[in-house]
């Protein structure tokens, strides 16, 4: 592994993996190892980037630390627990939104809280804040088929965040969105994460100048190995409309492309 910056073990980590390893079994027996003997330190409040080819195993890895697949081997904790011991504490948001059709905007918010047995009235008001927070206020009963693309992820960022969670799981959470409202849905985020108490974040991404935008560290996966380890080290608050120009995002850029 090269790494511009080493990262050390921290006691205050949300996310500790240790020479974990993940192998596929095919159906003809073969077996296929998919993540090799990775070890991560993720400090709680980081915002982590995993950046890499198609296959190289970065969404198996975040599917990994969500407890939907079992390490082969080594060691994994998320906030001082087992994965599946640590569901609670965890926000997952896929690629595509999916929302609930079968429920209003408002309902679809709810629903997470609603599965963890809170109060009709505490989530309801739970859900139209977090709707408000992402200025969706107004579109409470609207339908999934009702709302534009843009306005879909951002009832489903709502979702997430509604539950509260220590550490967010995201899969490529805006691949779908035209450039315009990717970096609209980006900025909302990002002004949520920077203005709430700052969770861990995992963040899954092909496309390298999002990663270096919105992550403190970009892990780059080559081959189900980590090739490269760095801190974004760009001052926060960043400006997405203007951080392609800064020189720290230019070289971050030109070194992963390389990399890759």
């Amino acid at each position: 592994m090269t790494s511009s910056t080493p990262v050390e073990n921290r006691t205050d980590a949300d996310i500790e993996l240790k020479d974990l390893v993940v192998e596929f079994t095919s159906p003809d027996g073969d077996t296929k190892r998919v993540l090799h003997d990775i070890s991560l330190s993720v400090p709680t409040g980081q915002f982590i980037a995993l950046v890499g080819k198609s296959g190289c195993g970065k969404t198996t890895l975040l599917n990994t630390i969500a407890a939907l697949v079992q390490p082969t081997s080594g060691s994994l904790t998320v906030h001082g627990q087992q994965p599946r011991e640590a569901r609670a504490h965890l926000g997952f948001m896929p690629a595509r939104d999916a929302l609930l059709p079968w429920r209003s905007a408002l309902g679809n918010v709810e629903y997470g809280l609603e599965l963890r047995g809170v109060g009709k009235k505490e989530r309801r008001e739970t859900a139209a804040r977090w709707l408000n927070a992402v200025h969706l206020k107004g579109s409470e009963s609207l339908w999934p088929w009702q709302l534009s693309q843009g306005m879909r992820q951002r009832v489903a960022l709502a979702r997430t965040w509604a539950l509260d969670p220590d550490v967010l799981l995201m899969d490529e959470p805006f691949a779908a969105l035209d450039v315009t409202t990717r970096v609209a849905v980006q900025e909302e985020f990002l002004r949520l994460w920077q203005s709430e108490r700052r969770k861990t974040v995992v963040f899954v991404t092909h496309d390298l100048g999002e990663a270096i935008a919105l992550a403190d560290r970009i892990v780059l996966l080559n081959g189900g190995e980590v090739q490269y380890d760095v801190e974004v080290g760009i001052e926060r608050p960043r400006n997405l409309q203007d951080i392609a120009a800064d020189p720290r995002y230019q070289e971050i850029h030109h070194r992963l492309r390389s990399a890759i």
